[in-house]
């Protein structure tokens, strides 16, 4: 019975890595919104909601860039620039579907804007792990 679960461990290892890196930064970005909403941006502006959600991101990308490069695709590129670029420009990418979610449920719907960010996180961590597996760290 261990040793099937040990199998199994080790055949998911990057996912399994990818999710618990993925909670860490998600941690990082739903905490620096929090502060940002909670002590100089006011959520029920759209500007400001929105400006609370890039200052969020740009802390979770920078987070998730060195976390996934060492610990999910163990990359040992030496390009670090095009590396480096094509993580942050996939995460722009999600960056636009997190920011029309949040504007949609939030100023649209009005739903309580902790929760759609909550929503949102889970549709983003999936499209991130897509794109960093097959268009950033690609072995070829």
């Amino acid at each position: 019975m261990i040793e099937k679960v040990i199998d199994t461990c080790i055949k998911y290892k990057q996912i399994i890595s990818y999710l618990i890196v993925g909670v860490m930064t998600t941690i990082v970005s739903l905490s620096v919104y929090y502060i940002c909403v909670s002590t100089f941006l006011d959520p029920g502006s759209p500007v400001e909601l929105q400006a609370a959600n890039v200052i969020s991101w740009i802390a979770a990308v920078t987070f998730a860039y060195f976390t996934n490069r060492k610990y999910v695709f163990e990359s040992d590129s030496r390009d670090y620039i095009s590396e480096a670029s094509k993580f942050f420009a996939s995460r722009a990418g999600s960056l636009m579907i997190d920011m029309a979610i949040m504007f949609v449920t939030v100023s649209i719907f009005h739903m309580n804007d902790k929760i759609a960010k909550l929503i949102t996180q889970v549709v983003v961590t999936v499209a991130n792990y897509i794109l960093s597996k097959y268009l950033v760290f690609n072995r070829r």
